[in-house]
């Protein structure tokens, strides 16, 4: 089941910090198989998944020993499945979650990796894991499984790689409930009702915040040595951002892959923005950690003040989602023109 996959353009970016209606996506998951959707669930018997590189996964029942990447298993989670192990971004250096792993408690999980290129095989095995989940920000590429041991990996148990990019971010929310629902999960459950309730009270607010405060806004992720312009065409959030009215600056030049243009520190000030959404993964340099660049310090934006967090990486569910719109629309409507 495995495929070969390209280079990880992402890879870089993590490495040094830089990187439908709402109403009709609950309806539209349980789907059958052929849609893209699972058989099988709480119903027992057969079960099977289609995944967004057209590969179907078919068991002989519903998988329970599930691992994934953390940001995956933390979107499951929200939906009202659990995972058996993670890999990927999970403990900060001072032991607190990471904010990947969302809601999920990390003092139960099974921790197989918390950084780039870690994947502890062995581990892994010895949790008989019966499915894999992870993003793909490019196709058929599984996201934080290591390259050179992906064979491996993906000989112990049967993977499902959903897309997080070049799609607005309401279709892998729409992915993670289709799983979430095929491995058993209650949609109707009211405290997924409730997530997708303040998830469409916050996109009605951001759409109205970018209407009334027509600013101009850049995403952006900063390290030692490149400043980082995010493409809103293909990061997922961003594209949705733009759905609801937000007028998000586009890089020119972009580097391979299409997720940003990379600046260095002299020509940080290439676009103006009234409003930057930093990138707050704890690979990114934060303001704090950029006071004393010149060319930083000088951008309107942080001449006013107006900086905002800016999770670059989703939780792709109800839940993971809302806060972040909530937070972009209260950075809308409080944001000034600096020309």
């Amino acid at each position: 089941m495995s495929t070969t996959s390209p280079t990880l353009t992402r890879r870089g970016l993590l490495a040094t910090g830089g990187a439908l209606g709402v109403g009709a996506l609950l309806a539209a998951c349980g789907a059958a198989k052929d849609s893209g959707g699972g058989a099988g669930g709480k119903g027992g018997g057969p079960w099977s998944f289609k995944d967004d590189r057209g590969q179907t996964v078919r068991l002989d029942r519903t998988p329970k020993r599930i691992v994934a990447f953390t940001g995956t298993a933390a979107a499951l989670h929200d939906f009202g499945v659990e995972c058996t192990g993670v890999f990927g971004p999970t403990r900060l250096s001072d032991g607190r979650p990471d904010p990947q792993a969302g809601d999920l408690d990390v003092d139960k999980l099974t921790v197989l990796g918390n950084t780039w290129g870690e994947f502890n095989i062995e581990k892994y095995a010895a949790l008989d894991p019966e499915l894999l989940v992870s993003n793909m920000f490019e196709p058929d590429a599984l996201w934080y499984v290591p390259e050179e041991s992906k064979k491996k990996i993906l000989g112990l148990a049967p993977s499902i790689g959903l897309t997080a990019a070049r799609v607005p971010m309401l279709d892998p929310i729409k992915r993670n409930a289709e799983l979430a629902a095929a491995l058993g999960a209650d949609l109707n459950a009211k405290k997924v009702t409730d997530a997708k309730a303040r998830f469409e009270a916050a996109a009605e607010a951001v759409r109205k915040a970018a209407k009334d405060n027509p600013v101009k806004v850049m995403a952006a992720s900063g390290s030692a040595d490149l400043f980082y312009v995010s493409n809103p065409a293909v990061n997922a959030d961003l594209m949705y951002f733009r759905q609801l009215g937000v007028d998000l600056v586009v890089p020119q030049k972009l580097d391979k892959g299409g997720y940003f243009e990379s600046l260095s520190w002299e020509n940080a000030d290439r676009y103006a923005a009234d409003l930057i959404l930093l990138d707050s993964r704890t690979s990114a340099l934060q303001p704090k950690d950029l006071a004393a660049r010149p060319t930083w310090a000088k951008l309107p934006a942080v001449r006013a003040g107006q900086v905002s967090p800016w999770l670059s990486e989703p939780r792709f569910s109800y839940a993971g989602c809302a806060p972040l719109l909530e937070n972009l629309a209260e950075a809308l409507r409080k944001a000034k023109k600096t020309t």
